[in-house]
């Protein structure tokens, strides 16, 4: 009985949602195998790891070089954080910076945090490990190689990912994500929080999410 309460509510949110999820997410895929997370994102055998582009989608770079969270960046990823939803980064970066996505990753952090004039910091610790950039200049997005990886990375997991920018939403949809384009007039800034905990409990390929607009 409970089962069917909670689907239910599921199918309620998803169809609140529906102008959102028909013209901004065009299709869900499957994922295969991520340690689940607790909460939200990983209770009851249903999970979702949300993938982000960095530059004009979570971080603004202004004309004096400074660089601040996007309006309503934060409050997002504090969202996010509150449902236990893991986060990752999928973000172009020259791969000469290092051997491994660690130390890409680092080298990132440096460039990001010496200019940062925000007076909150970035987020940083929310990423962990699932900061995925280029091992060569071929890697580079839109080129699949990071969306293979990060997706691989993110197990049995529905994934997601957000990007300013529409060729790379659109070049993330065929390789299994649930795509959002993020900053754009008029609508939601980032996909909503709770159609996020929706899509992680809900069985993947499900039509409901995957109907083309």
């Amino acid at each position: 009985m409970k089962k069917t309460s909670a689907r239910r509510v599921t199918w309620r949110m998803l169809l609140a949602l529906g102008g959102v999820a028909a013209l901004a997410v065009p299709t869900a895929g499957a994922a295969e195998a991520v340690p689940r997370a607790a909460g939200e994102g990983g209770r009851a055998g249903g999970c979702a790891v949300v993938y982000f582009d960095l530059g004009e989608t979570l971080v603004h770079t202004a004309e004096d070089k400074s660089v601040r969270y996007m309006p309503g960046a934060a409050g997002y990823l504090r969202a996010l954080r509150a449902r236990h939803i893991p986060v990752g980064l999928i973000t172009n970066v020259p791969s000469s910076w290092g051997s491994t996505d660690a130390e890409r990753a680092a080298e990132l952090k440096k460039v990001i945090d010496k200019d940062w004039a925000d007076t909150r910091p970035f987020a940083w610790s929310d990423f962990g490990d699932r900061i995925f950039t280029p091992r060569t200049e071929a890697e580079r997005k839109p080129a699949p190689a990071l969306w293979k990886r990060a997706k691989k990375a993110s197990g049995h997991c529905r994934v997601v990912y957000q990007a300013e920018t529409a060729d790379e939403v659109q070049a993330s949809v065929p390789l299994g994500y649930v795509a959002y384009q993020a900053a754009r007039p008029q609508w939601p800034a980032y996909l909503p929080v709770p159609l996020i905990a929706a899509l992680a409990h809900l069985p993947h390929g499900n039509a409901a999410a995957s109907e083309q607009p």
